[in-house]
C-alpha cells in the first residue's frame, strides 16, 4: 500500500477549487499595486505559482517591500513576525 501525500495542498481541494465567480484571473488581478505600509489581506486565487501556504489563508500583513513582481508582507503569527514573499495576484484589501 502506497502511503499518501501529506503536502502543503493536502486536503484543500474544496479550498482552492474554482468557483462560479472565479474562472480566471482577469488582467486587472495581475496588475495590481500595492503601496509600501498598505494594508493587505492574504487570499488563494486560482493559480498556484507563488500561492503562499494555506494556514495564512485570510490573514491580514503590511507590506514592507517589493521584491521583483512580487510583495515582501510581514504578518504577525503568534508572538513572531514573518515576512511573506507573495504575488499580487494573491493579495486584496
Amino acid at each position: 500500500m502506497v502511503k499518501r501525500s501529506l503536502g502543503k495542498l493536502s486536503k484543500r481541494s474544496r479550498l482552492l477549487r474554482k468557483r462560479a465567480g472565479k474562472k480566471y484571473l482577469g488582467i486587472g488581478k495581475l496588475m495590481k499595486s500595492f503601496a509600501l505600509g498598505a494594508r493587505v489581506c492574504i487570499r488563494h486565487e486560482p493559480g498556484q505559482e507563488g500561492m503562499p501556504h494555506p494556514r495564512y489563508r485570510g490573514r491580514h500583513g503590511v507590506v514592507v517591500g517589493k521584491q521583483g513582481g512580487a510583495y515582501v508582507v510581514e504578518i504577525r503569527d503568534m508572538n513572531a513576525r514573518k515576512r511573506l514573499i507573495i504575488p499580487a495576484v494573491h493579495l486584496g484589501v
